[in-house]
């Protein structure tokens, strides 16, 4: 199956936030194949550093974790710019109509039960990257025509809207 190749350089970012070892270490093992630098976070509080400080592309979020819930997280990575495009995964032991739906409100970009199997893992982590290089490019082309736009002088030919 082809990949879906981005400009950036080196492999995408994965954040597996997720208070379980076992949990972390099997999401790991699923994606090892795949080109993603991993990086694990044991609770809510770590996963915001460890966002702050990594920048990764994606992250999968448990939802039951000590000192923030991953609800919590989700709310606070969705409310503020520097963070808002990074997708959110959240993968939990949580499978209630409930619980699907207060992590949509939250602003998680998908939901995946545990046990999670690995070719949905798998496939799901790879369309929210495309999702998040397409948006991404999107965003700097946008940028690139406004300039282009401020650029151009009134009446000689500039493109116009």
């Amino acid at each position: 199956m082809p990949r879906f190749k981005t400009e950036k350089k080196g492999p995408s970012k994965v954040l597996i936030a997720d208070d379980n070892q076992r949990n972390c270490e099997l999401l790991e093992a699923y994606l090892s194949d795949e080109d993603y630098e991993i990086a694990m976070a044991r609770d809510g509080r770590e996963t915001l550093d460890k966002v702050a400080s990594w920048k990764p592309d994606i992250i999968l979020l448990d939802i039951m974790m000590p000192k923030l819930s991953g609800y919590e997280v989700c709310q606070q990575l969705k409310a503020a710019d520097a963070t808002r495009a990074i997708p959110i995964l959240m993968v939990t032991a949580l499978n209630e109509q409930g619980d699907i739906e207060k992590a949509v409100a939250a602003g998680c970009d998908d939901f995946l039960s545990k046990p999670v199997n690995q070719l949905e893992l798998k496939t799901r982590v790879r369309s929210l990257l495309r999702v998040r290089y397409l948006t991404d490019e999107r965003d700097r082309l946008l940028a690139y025509l406004e300039e282009v736009e401020s650029h151009a002088a009134p009446g000689a030919g500039g493109m116009t809207r």
